[in-house]
């Protein structure tokens, strides 16, 4: 039972030297990769600096006992920042404490739903979201998140409470009053992260060196911006002779310990956008660590992963951070870096608080412009215009659901656009499930295939009508499915037997069953005997209970070859 709650009993026991000498590669390389990064996060979020870090201490480590994910690594991302940042915008101004406060509670908040949910084994909710919902909200939040780095980037200031093209016209009618070095910082650290991907990554490949080490490197772009922006504004000046905004003192030591204080009519307020950040953010989560429990043949548990995640926004509360998630490119380092355990986050989490503890003011002079260009770079994956026209011609209704939740959140907001797009995608569906695809049978050849006889060469019978419906039966198709056999029947009018082949149904609810037994009877009257074929189990073992197979006249074949052989030698 213990093992079910502290997965690091399940690998500390064959715990090596190797092992440990893995760990402590991709834990130095990830906390190097995360600490500008947390930072960058922070800011969108609306926090200080130092918030993404403590969210990168903590939080880390919890999961790192409580998660089934042996590579991911959790701390601040994008998405869940520009939530936060979405909602508590809403709720005080920036920058306050109470700002502070709400993220906290935003993280206790999610921290307690996603262990209540682990507990009543509800790992399947993390799938309400479809795949649409997420692209639209996905690629539209890359956009807002662009956007407003506007301010860092051009080092400029940008009125609060504009919308995100208020925001770009704003930019765009006063840019005169850009900072240039700052634009040319951000600029250069933008070439300088994409170099390391690209031109650094075939140098070092042309070298023969490790795959790993080049891996590693190539994902190191925005620290060496870090370094050699932040050098150079010491060096030169830059704050005091071009007016270049850096990050300026960032408190150092540990942060504070406790729960937040806990405010009745602001925890309501903020129940809502809690649930909606801890769902997006398992989503996020579980779907990165399933693609790399793939690469080596592992197990992700959704439920282990919602309690993991739970504790960690537990911790992240707790110790003066804001909402945690699993992050992309942090795991795919984590991985690539040759992690074995979950012992590389908390290795990556103990050289975060050192950095906390004794080297905060190394970033004195960190220009923002760096920042807002390492958020700049990780959102640009986020954008998906290509999955939008693939959609389109593969289903047209996730399609619209995928572009009504783009426009939706890019022009009134997260919350309402992940709203829409579930109501949409729900409607879509109810739309589709009332009006189910139904094909009349007929045997092919001699070897017992019955298909549609619109699609193949299919022989039938005199006597019978075989109908294959590729749909569970429940309220909102049943009167469809009703006419529809009324329909098919009359334009047979020698028929002496309905089959009813249910391969494709997976339940049938009581709305559904009672038109069955409306349409049977009336059959009936009219010299047509209805049966029943290749029900499965299931949907057998509800009926059997019924009145309506007791009722029903006609039998309950095995498969259709059994019902057309029998029926038709009649």
């Amino acid at each position: 039972m213990i093992k079910k709650i502290l997965p690091i009993l399940n690998w500390l026991p064959d715990y090596t030297r190797q092992t440990l000498s893995g760990d402590i590669v991709a834990g130095i390389t990830v906390a190097i990769m995360i600490i500008p990064q947390s930072m960058a996060y922070a800011l969108l979020a609306g926090l200080s600096p130092e918030i993404g870090l403590y969210a990168s201490i903590v939080p880390m480590m919890l999961y790192a006992l409580f998660g089934s994910s042996r590579y991911l690594a959790v701390g601040p991302v994008a998405l869940v920042s520009l939530m936060t940042a979405s909602v508590m915008g809403e709720v005080t101004a920036t920058g306050s404490a109470d700002y502070h406060t709400g993220a906290l509670i935003i993280a206790l908040l999610s921290g307690v739903l996603l262990i209540i949910m682990s507990l009543a084994r509800l790992g399947v909710l993390a799938t309400l979201l479809s795949k649409p919902i997420l692209s639209g909200f996905t690629s539209a939040a890359a956009i807002i998140i662009g956007l407003s780095q506007l301010k860092y980037f051009l080092g400029m200031t940008i009125p609060s409470g504009l919308n995100s093209f208020e925001k770009l016209y704003y930019a765009a009618s006063h840019w005169q009053e850009s900072n240039l070095l700052a634009l040319f910082l951000g600029i250069a650290s933008i070439f300088i992260i994409l170099s390391s991907g690209g031109v650094l990554k075939r140098f070092l490949t042309r070298l023969n060196l490790s795959t790993i080490f080049v891996n590693v490197m190539s994902k190191l772009g925005p620290l060496f911006a870090v370094a050699i922006f932040t050098i150079a504004s010491w060096y030169f000046g830059w704050h005091d002779a071009f007016n270049l905004r850096i990050v300026g003192d960032i408190p150092s030591g540990l942060p504070s310990f406790g729960m937040p204080a806990l405010e009745q009519d602001l925890v309501w307020e903020l129940l809502g956008p809690a649930i909606l950040i801890a769902l997006v953010g398992t989503i996020e989560s579980i779907s990165v660590a399933k693609s790399l429990a793939s690469k080596e043949r592992e197990k992700i548990e959704p439920n282990k992963e919602l309690f993991g995640l739970g504790m960690a926004n537990l911790g992240a509360s707790f110790t003066g951070a804001y909402p945690i998630t699993g992050g992309l490119s942090r795991s795919i380092v984590n991985y690539s870096a040759g992690a074995q355990t979950p012992f590389a986050s908390i290795f990556t989490g103990l050289l975060v608080l050192i950095v906390v503890l004794f080297l905060t003011p190394l970033f004195y002079y960190l220009p923002l412009a760096v920042l807002s260009s390492i958020v700049i770079i990780a959102v640009t994956k986020l954008f998906d215009m290509k999955g939008f026209f693939d959609l389109w011609r593969y289903n047209k209704g996730d399609a619209i659901s995928m572009l009504v939740t783009f426009f939706v959140v890019l022009f009134m907001g997260v919350e309402l656009g992940i709203l829409v797009g579930v109501v949409l995608s729900v409607l879509f569906f109810l739309i589709r499930t009332s009006q189910p695809h139904v094909a009349v049978l007929g045997r092919v050849g001699n070897k017992g295939h019955f298909r549609n006889i619109l699609r193949y060469d299919a022989q039938t019978s005199s006597n019978l009508l075989a109908l294959r419906i590729d749909e569970s039966l429940f309220f909102v198709n049943s009167s469809y499915i009703e006419n529809l056999i009324s329909d098919k029947v009359a334009g047979h009018p020698d028929i002496e037997h309905l089959v009813l082949v249910c391969s494709g149904i997976n339940f049938i609810d009581s709305s559904a069953l009672e038109t069955l037994e409306h349409l049977s009877e009336a059959l009936q009257e009219a010299g047509i005997t209805v049966h029943l074929a290749e029900v499965k189990g299931p949907v057998m073992d509800k009926l059997s209970q019924t009145p309506f197979i007791r009722k029903l006249q006609g039998q309950v074949f095995l498969s259709t070859e059994e019902a057309f052989t029998t029926l038709e030698s009649k």
